[in-house]
């Protein structure tokens, strides 16, 4: 499948394991973009290793490969919008997953993830990877 993909932590960092799953799918020709808040996300991990200077080179040498979309005025009204639902609904996922899913409901992007709680947020296209 070809296209314009958003992708979650739960990709990257198996990617970052030579997953060859996920690889196959990091090549597929998709144009890929990288969430800011993934992007803190991964940096995280990295600052929380001893040996830190390997993830943070993987880091970098990633972020050749993809864009990273940053969180702005339309995402927080989006990250609104789905908390709000969420809540109403009693079905809360992680806060950084609400970002994520604001960012990928603002550029009307697929979201490859491993994780299943996304698909509690209406109208999110997900790609299981």
């Amino acid at each position: 499948m070809n296209g314009d993909v958003l992708l979650d932590t739960s990709v990257v960092i198996p990617y970052f394991k030579k997953d060859a799953a996920i690889g196959r799918q990091l090549k597929g020709g998709h144009v890929l973009y990288l969430p800011s808040v993934v992007l803190g996300e991964l940096y995280c991990g990295a600052y929380h290793c001893v040996h830190r200077a390997k993830p943070l080179a993987e880091i970098k040498n990633f972020l050749n490969a993809v864009g990273v979309l940053p969180v702005g005025e339309t995402t927080s009204d989006h990250y609104g919008q789905i908390r709000a639902a969420l809540t109403k609904a009693g079905t809360p996922i992680p806060e950084n997953d609400i970002w994520i899913a604001a960012l990928a409901q603002e550029y009307q992007l697929p979201l490859a993830t491993r994780d299943q709680h996304f698909s509690l947020v209406a109208g999110l296209t997900l790609l299981i990877w």
